[in-house]
């Protein structure tokens, strides 16, 4: 399976790292090209070694999707520090380039349960965090 990770911070490496090890094939992108530290980090070998592939670029310019491989993508993550650029992306995957599963980081809980209801698969680690400290707090078996 080909996986297209966008953002190469603490998740989208983790993540990208993980799927390597199980045997997939792995591109990331990601405008910072220190980021890539993070790909490297914990390997025995380089990221490239590794198998893994590495674009420097911009995840809203068509061009940099192309080049780190989306029109090959079984899977398309979305990772970035930012809701908005995220959720134009995973659109931009889903849409356009008729990736089978695309999966986008939302930090604010509304937007991600709205854009869930339109058809993303949406993850919100806010809504996690939410749920689990209200859990914590408020649940007398907790």
């Amino acid at each position: 399976m080909f996986i297209l990770v966008v953002g190469a911070g603490r998740v989208g490496s983790a993540v990208a790292k993980r799927a390597l090890e199980a045997g997939h094939e792995v591109s990331v992108l990601d405008e910072d090209p220190l980021s890539h530290e993070q790909l490297d980090k914990d390997l025995p070998e380089s990221w490239e070694d590794a198998g893994g592939r590495f674009t420097v670029g911009t995840a809203l310019e068509v061009d940099a999707l192309l080049e780190a491989g989306i029109e090959q993508a079984d899977v398309f993550i979305a990772s970035t520090n930012g809701d908005n650029t995220n959720l134009v992306i995973a659109q931009i995957a889903q849409r356009r380039f008729d990736v089978p599963r695309v999966v986008v980081r939302v930090l604010d809980p509304a937007r991600a349960a709205w854009y869930a209801e339109q058809g993303l698969h949406t993850i919100c680690p806010t809504q996690h965090a939410i749920d689990l400290v209200e859990r914590a707090a408020l649940d007398p078996a907790a």
